[in-house]
């Protein structure tokens, strides 16, 4: 996967220092052999504070 961030639109710079975060993250992790109860977690995690 890559990507350009100066090519998606972003409306505040919070959104583009989030996508990078998000970025780096996926680079660290492999997805594909993620278990169920991995991503469950990791959603709780990130919806926490947003109120979801």
């Amino acid at each position: 996967m890559s990507t350009d961030l100066h090519t998606v639109p972003i409306t505040h710079p919070a959104e583009g220092q989030a996508l990078a975060d998000l970025l780096a993250r996926l680079e660290e992790v492999d997805i594909i052999e993620s278990t169920g109860e991995e991503i469950a977690a990791a959603q709780a995690e990130v919806a926490k504070n947003t109120g979801w």
